[in-house]
């Protein structure tokens, strides 16, 4: 009886000891898995780093070419590294006969009295949105609301002429009335976050005496800290870059505001770009510090915010 015998070639399977294919093809396609996945993480960081250096190229020149001397500036341009780094320029802002003391100084105190007026009468107005019970309150509310949509520029001139009527055009009070009794947006913002407060936590202070300033002093206030960090930080940003309404409302250098300083130079030393680039660097210091130091306030207000 003779042996059966195969009439067609062998396949690597039949092979003894042959490694299957499917472990083959596993490793494929976790390869091209993970090479997929490396592309788009670098296409993501190559996105985000375009994205940044258009972001923070302008700050890092400004600051570049406000360390740099006025010779090495007209030499090599606009684009070189300061070798050696100096302060002329920066001395140069505060010695000028237009210098930057006294924009300085305006500009602090204005943000000072408007940040003041602002975190209180909004925070007073956003509890009274919020927690207490009165005819009209949401109809007020929403009419007071609407006045977001009303682009500055439309209320500039009625402004003009009510501060120019009493007799406060160039003056102090001129740059502080228009803003310090409250901004709709704060008291939006306030309003929708004081209303998530717990029910059951004003009960409990009520029952224990606590009135209205109580309550919102040691309860709603400290639970969101975070929402009123952000408000100031927004304060302070917006109207330390108020430049219009100043330009408009004072005239010469008494109550010169930083920003109306700096647009100045622009056309008193258009030919010295290194000392115009240091009053910018100079006028937008304390926001970068300022976003800096409170940046954890504001990732955890955006996300108490996203929660609710």
């Amino acid at each position: 009886m003779t042996a059966p015998h195969s009439t067609g070639p062998h396949t690597p399977t039949d092979a003894p000891g042959a490694a299957p294919a499917r472990p083959t093809n596993r490793r494929r396609l976790t390869g091209s898995l993970l090479a997929r996945r490396l592309l788009g993480h670098g296409v993501t960081y190559l996105v985000l780093a375009l994205a940044a250096a258009l972001t923070l190229g302008p700050f890092l020149f400004s600051v570049m070419t406000a360390f740099t001397s006025t010779r090495q500036f007209a030499q090599e341009g606009p684009l070189s590294i300061p070798a050696p780094p100096v302060l002329e320029n920066v001395i140069g802002l505060f010695t000028s006969p237009d210098g930057f003391v006294t924009p300085v100084v305006v500009t602090v105190q204005m943000v000072a009295v408007i940040l003041a007026g602002q975190m209180v009468f909004s925070v007073l107005a956003a509890y009274a949105f919020a927690q207490l019970r009165f005819p009209g309150r949401d109809l007020l509310f929403w009419v007071y609301i609407a006045t977001l949509m009303v682009p500055q520029v439309v209320v500039v001139v009625p402004l003009y002429l009510m501060m120019s009527e009493v007799g406060l055009r160039n003056t102090f009070w001129a740059l502080i009335l228009p803003f310090v009794l409250g901004s709709p947006y704060a008291i939006f913002l306030l309003r929708e976050n004081f209303r998530g407060v717990p029910g059951e936590l004003m009960d409990a202070m009520r029952i224990d005496g606590a009135g209205t300033l109580r309550l919102l002093w040691h309860l709603v206030a400290p639970l969101n800290r975070p929402i009123i960090v952000t408000l100031v930080l927004i304060t302070v940003v917006t109207h330390w870059n108020n430049f219009m309404w100043p330009m408009v409302i004072t005239s010469g250098p008494e109550w010169r505001v930083i920003t109306v300083a700096t647009s100045a130079l622009q056309s008193q030393y258009n030919d010295n770009w290194t000392l115009v680039m240091a009053g910018t660097t100079l006028a937008m210091l304390p926001l970068v510090l300022l976003m800096v130091v409170f940046q954890k306030q504001i990732t955890r207000s955006v996300g108490d915010a996203t929660l609710r």
